[in-house]
């Protein structure tokens, strides 16, 4: 492999709403997912919050945001945001 070419890493990739935005450097990100219900098959809502490292703090409350895994960066937080998918609609 010569130096010219990119090594591509296979991470991880999630897009979710922005939830909390109070910390410094940190966003909290909620991920939802559609999944079958493992006894019934029924369609239901499954969703789980990340913490999201935002080095600049450019991403708001309510923002959807696309976060991939880092490297751990505190003990709660090994996901950085990447971009920014929709501003947050005002009200």
């Amino acid at each position: 492999m010569s130096e010219t070419q990119s090594t591509v890493k296979n991470t991880r990739t999630l897009v979710g709403r922005i939830v909390s935005d109070k910390r410094a450097k940190t966003v909290t990100v909620l991920v939802e997912r559609r999944a079958a219900h493992e006894l019934y098959g029924k369609i239901v809502a499954r969703s789980r919050k990340y913490h999201a490292h935002d080095e600049k703090g450019e991403y708001k409350l309510g923002d959807m945001v696309e976060i991939s895994e880092t490297r751990p960066i505190s003990k709660t937080k090994a996901w950085a945001v990447t971009r920014l998918v929709e501003k947050a609609k005002l009200i």
